[in-house]
C-alpha cells in the first residue's frame, strides 16, 4: 500500500521538495571536486545536481533502469535503459517531457543554471520518433513537390518541428515554415518554386 500522502512525499530526494533543503547532501568523489568549474556561492556543479535527481527518479519509478548522462553544447543528455524503460515514456512522450521540465527546474534551483537544457530519453523512444517524424517530413516533401499544393500538419513540440525543418533544410523542392502560437504552433510544408 502507498503511503504517500502529499506532493512532497513524492518529491522527496529529487531536489525539489521543501524536504530535500533539509536533507544531508549525497557524497561528491573526490575527483568531481577537484574537476569542478567555480560555481557561484550556494550553488551545487549542474551535473551532480542532475545525477542526483535522476538517481531519485531511478528508485522511484523502476530501480531495474541504468542510465548516462552526456553534456553536449549547453545541455545535458540522459539516457535511461531497461526492461520497461520504453513504456515509460507516457502516451507521445509527455511523461519524457514533464521530466525534462521538472530536471530543468531542478538545475535552475539548485545549480543556478537556468541556460541549461536537459534532454531525456528512455529506451530509444527519442530515436525512433526522431526517425518516424524525418520518414514523414520526407514523404510528405514528395507529396508538396509533386502536388504543388502547401501541406499543413498538426499543432506539435518545437522539438518535433525542428526535427522535420532540419530533415527538409536542404530539400531543392520544398520549404518548411512554422506558423501559430504557442500549443498551436505548426509548420507548414510549401513547394519552394511558384
Amino acid at each position: 500500500m502507498d503511503n504517500r500522502t502529499n506532493l512532497d512525499d513524492y518529491l522527496a530526494g529529487l531536489g525539489i521538495s521543501d524536504a530535500d533543503e533539509n536533507a544531508p547532501p549525497l557524497p561528491v568523489p573526490d575527483a568531481a571536486l577537484t574537476a569542478a568549474p567555480a560555481l557561484e556561492a550556494g550553488h551545487e556543479d549542474p551535473r551532480t545536481v542532475l545525477e542526483r535527481f535522476v538517481k531519485g527518479l531511478i528508485a522511484r519509478v523502476d530501480p531495474g533502469l541504468s542510465y548516462t548522462i552526456r553534456e553536449v553544447e549547453e545541455a545535458f543528455e540522459v539516457e535511461l535503459n531497461g526492461e520497461h524503460a520504453a513504456q515509460l515514456a507516457g502516451r507521445d512522450g509527455r511523461t519524457l517531457g514533464a521530466i525534462e521540465v521538472i530536471a530543468y527546474t531542478v538545475l535552475a534551483k539548485q545549480a543556478g543554471r537556468a541556460d541549461l537544457r536537459v534532454r531525456v530519453d528512455m529506451g530509444g523512444y527519442r530515436k525512433r520518433q526522431a526517425d518516424t517524424l524525418a520518414k514523414l517530413a520526407e514523404r510528405l516533401a514528395v507529396q508538396v513537390a509533386k502536388s504543388g499544393e502547401a501541406h499543413e500538419l498538426q499543432p506539435m513540440p518545437a522539438a518535433d518541428r525542428r526535427i522535420i525543418h532540419m530533415t527538409l533544410k536542404e530539400n531543392p523542392d520544398v520549404i518548411s515554415e512554422s506558423v501559430g502560437e504557442g500549443a498551436s504552433r505548426r509548420l507548414i510544408i510549401r513547394p519552394r518554386h511558384g
